[in-house]
């Protein structure tokens, strides 16, 4: 059986287990449980801390895992990433005391406190420079300034609210774009391959829609030209002779601009259906 890492809590944790659902397979059903079996997609799940999957994968203990981008790096797991997944996007930054820094310079032999040591210390050695020290927090990165422990911080950023509300500022490069990734320890396991594909399904039938319409044939190239499709359009005759019915797969962000365009080319009987699953 295909042995898999998944997220047994934190942010990735359910929308990791409803993608696996999505994909086919089965999951546990008590969240209390650590280990569970499919046997009919001949898969394991075990539920462990999100930064000890990429641990338990790059030694071989399992075969694939979920987990974070930034938690994989962080590792320094002989782990790789497979393929990201479409959720979970973070951005690590630098901050410090309004003024304080404008470039990572600025960080040569001072405290930076991070709960991502790893990542953040190669980052810095990456560009040549040395902090006096990286200190370890496992949350409320932001408050280290203020209480004394660090001279900056290194974190995860969406609005920069909460850093500024502590009285800090950005600067310097972007350390780290993150998001949830499956990882493997570089092996190609049996029931790997169909893993990544369910999954890849799971994310096309998030982004995309399909998409049925009538139009008159003589406008027919200009509307294939609005929604080329996927790969090519499918266009079918009807009982009118002037007119043909086309199914395309196109974004789901570009629905209502391509129904709108579509109409104005004389286009009717637009309809728009999810997709569930799919393979391409």
């Amino acid at each position: 059986m295909l042995r898999i890492a998944v997220p047994n809590k934190g942010s990735l944790a359910e929308t990791a287990a409803q993608m696996l659902w999505e994909a086919g397979y089965t999951g546990r059903r008590d969240p209390r449980d650590l280990h569970t079996a499919d046997p009919r997609n001949g898969v394991e799940f075990f539920y462990l801390r999100p930064r000890d999957i990429a641990t338990y994968v790059g030694s071989g203990a399992l075969d694939v895992g979920i987990t974070g981008r930034d938690l994989l790096l962080d590792s320094g797991s002989d782990a790789s990433e497979i393929a990201p997944l479409g959720f979970g996007d973070s951005t690590f930054r630098f901050a410090g005391p309004a003024g304080a820094f404008t470039d990572l310079t600025g960080l040569e032999g001072v405290r930076v406190a991070t709960s991502y040591p790893g990542l953040v210390g190669a980052f810095l050695a990456g560009h040549g420079v040395t902090p006096a020290k990286l200190v370890k927090l496992d949350g409320a990165v932001e408050s280290a300034v203020r209480l004394g422990v660090a001279d900056a911080v290194a974190d995860v950023v969406s609005t920069g609210s909460t850093l500024r509300q502590a009285g800090l500022e950005i600067f310097g490069p972007v350390i780290l774009d993150s998001e949830a990734v499956l990882i493997g320890s570089g092996i190609d396991k049996p029931g790997a391959s169909t893993l990544l594909r369910r999954l890849q399904g799971v994310l096309v039938a998030r982004q995309y829609v399909l998409l049925d319409y009538d139009v008159p044939l003589e406008h027919l190239e200009r509307a294939t030209a609005a929604a080329p499709g996927f790969e090519s359009p499918t266009v079918s005759p009807l009982h009118d002779p002037e007119w043909v019915a086309v199914r395309v797969m196109i974004p789901r962000t570009d629905m209502n601009h391509v129904m709108d365009e579509l109409y104005e080319l004389g286009a009717r009987a637009i309809l728009v259906s999810a997709i569930h699953a799919a393979r391409l």
